[in-house]
């Protein structure tokens, strides 16, 4: 049996603006084994930002409980969230948000710098990691020198650069053209198949379609959570 990533229970979040309440998300119970790929969905307000945001220990829940890998993060402190999101999560952003004047190199090693890894060992796992997402070529090229799709392969080697337990995309293929985002959808299946933790945040239908299972939010609450019995697999021409 596959080991437990992420158990949240009855989490919610509410944010006070003014005098007016908003309860982004209600009641959210949830539970992601090792080596699963999810796609959170839902139309704008549903709250599956907010989710991506707690999950990725960016922010914590108002209310009930959140474990990441066996750890309580519910009530941690900043410090300790920043600590934990280095060691376990890995972020792919629509933004790519790479260092413009760094190699692509030196934007993969990053993590590994706040890791205290020493700069031999850095460059190692970084030029593994651009190996693995078939850039190794374009190990000294700035960003401006590489395409919107060899980007986000920079984003995502990076991502994976300290073996985190999950990789967290938020809208992966958002600033790209549809057939460089069936490509990065490519990648993340290969990843997947590689036993990597993927979860997607999407609003797109045929992105969605990609992930195994299919968890829909609506008004801050789970609507549906099923397993996707037709994976797409679409290859670029």
């Amino acid at each position: 049996m596959n080991q437990e990533v992420i158990r949240t229970k009855e989490i919610s979040k509410v944010y006070r603006m003014g005098s007016e309440t908003i309860h982004a998300l209600k009641s959210i119970s949830i539970k992601i084994d090792q080596g699963e790929y999810v796609a959170f969905m839902g139309p704008s307000g549903s709250g599956k930002s907010t989710l991506m945001n707690i999950v990725g220990c960016l922010d914590t829940p108002s209310g009930g409980t959140y474990h990441l890998a066996g750890k309580d993060v519910s009530n941690m402190t900043e410090n300790e969230l920043a600590e934990i999101r280095n060691k376990e999560i890995g972020f792919v952003f629509q933004t790519f948000n790479l260092l413009p004047r760094s190699t692509s190199l030196e934007n993969v090693a990053l993590p590994l710098v706040y890791a205290g890894f020493k700069k031999s060992d850095r460059e190692e796992k970084a030029m593994q990691a651009l190996v693995n997402v078939g850039l190794g070529d374009r190990a000294g090229h700035k960003p401006n020198e590489l395409s919107g799709g060899q980007r986000q392969r920079v984003a995502i080697a990076r991502a994976l650069v300290n073996d985190p337990s999950i990789i967290l995309a938020d809208e992966p293929t958002g600033n790209l053209d549809s057939k460089t985002s069936y490509e990065i959808m490519d990648l993340f299946e290969e990843l997947y198949s590689r036993g990597n933790t993927i979860i997607m945040v999407t609003h797109e239908d045929d992105i969605a379609e990609y992930a195994h299972r299919i968890v829909r939010l609506r008004d801050g609450l789970i609507e549906t959570d099923k397993i996707n019995e037709n994976v797409r697999e679409i290859r670029p021409v």
